[in-house]
């Protein structure tokens, strides 16, 4: 596993602007947190996706391509650097995206 620290650079009010992802060996999020500028952290894992955050969808590359990129600086943490702010984050209580439309 690694766990990854991403900050996204910029001024988006309702976005995102820290990334905690704990990357599983073949690439794949496992489990996510998501910081928002209001102090909000939420969380996901496979169990747990909603329509404000879910993992992605496709391997996520290494991560000095993330870091290659100037709105973004990635470092890799420790895993109880990753495990003291998932438990510090909450679950969305917004539905998942899947449940709209099922009527």
């Amino acid at each position: 596993m690694e766990y990854w620290k991403v900050d996204w650079l910029h001024e988006f009010k309702d976005e995102p602007t820290r990334f905690y992802s704990e990357i599983g060996p073949d690439g794949y999020e496992v489990r996510k947190i998501q910081h928002y500028r209001d102090g909000r952290e939420l969380r996901a894992d496979e169990a747990h996706e909603s329509s404000e955050i879910g993992l992605s969808e496709i391997p996520v590359g290494p991560i000095e391509d993330v870091a290659s990129q100037p709105e973004f600086a990635a470092r890799l943490i420790s895993r109880e650097e990753f495990e003291h702010v998932w438990q510090n984050a909450s679950w969305s209580t917004r539905l998942p995206d899947s449940s709209h439309g099922n009527m």
